[in-house]
């Protein structure tokens, strides 16, 4: 297997198994990932979109097996997130490469404090 296949190959794993324990947070370790591999910031956002929908839905339909799904609440959140994704989206197309790392970085850093106090 070459270098680069591994690369991927470990890529998809992490992101999975993370994405599986956690609920869709593999795709923070997808971005760092897809940074390296594509070379492109908004690349590595976008193509984590596409490995996130992928894991989401494995991940999902075995929540929904196992009885971890708190239906009322998911629908009820789901139209503001279909809408912070568009705008997100919208963002991110014109956002440049340094300020998106950086506003991430912050993202990551706040969510892990108030992870680690709450």
């Amino acid at each position: 297997m070459s270098k680069d296949t591994m690369k991927k190959v470990t890529a998809g794993v992490v992101s999975g198994f993370l994405n599986g324990l956690f609920g869709s947070g593999g795709g923070v370790v997808a971005v760092m990932f897809l940074r390296n591999i594509t070379g492109d910031e908004k690349k590595a956002h976008a193509t984590a979109t596409l490995m996130i929908l992928a894991m989401s839905i494995v991940s999902f339909s075995l929540y929904a097996f196992y009885g971890h799904i708190d239906w009322q609440t998911g629908f009820k959140l789901m139209p503001g997130g279909i809408v912070g994704a568009i705008l997100g989206t919208f963002l991110l197309k014109n956002m440049q490469n340094t300020k998106l790392k950086k506003l991430f970085g912050l993202v990551l850093a706040i969510s892990g404090v108030v992870m680690l106090f709450s």
